[in-house]
């Protein structure tokens, strides 16, 4: 008899690891590709996107986020919105400077 506290885990078959390792190689590879071509104010948007998705991949998957509770959840969207708010702000910090008057 199962206890009333007892949460039940997820298992996560070695596929979808399998899968996610290839994912977060294929990202890499693209990272690196995308190092190699100009693309002007491109290049920093591009390896951001790509470091962001497979932050993603990490966090759901390896973490275990995608499979837990919606407290779990709430705490990491939580955490990100606060990081989101620290580069909004230090951005805006940023292009508000006078460069050019000293």
């Amino acid at each position: 008899m199962s206890e009333p506290n007892e949460h039940a885990h997820h298992i996560v078959g070695p596929g979808v690891y399998v899968a996610i390792l290839f994912a977060l190689l294929i990202g890499t590879a693209l990272t690196v590709w995308a190092s190699f071509i100009d693309l002007g104010p491109w290049n920093p948007i591009i390896a951001l996107a790509i470091a962001t998705s497979k932050a993603t991949l990490v966090v759901l998957f390896f973490m275990g986020v995608k499979y837990s509770s919606k407290l779990t959840k709430l705490t990491v969207f939580a955490g990100i919105f606060t990081f989101m708010i620290l580069i909004s702000l230090t951005l805006a910090d940023y292009i508000s400077r006078a460069w050019g008057s000293w």
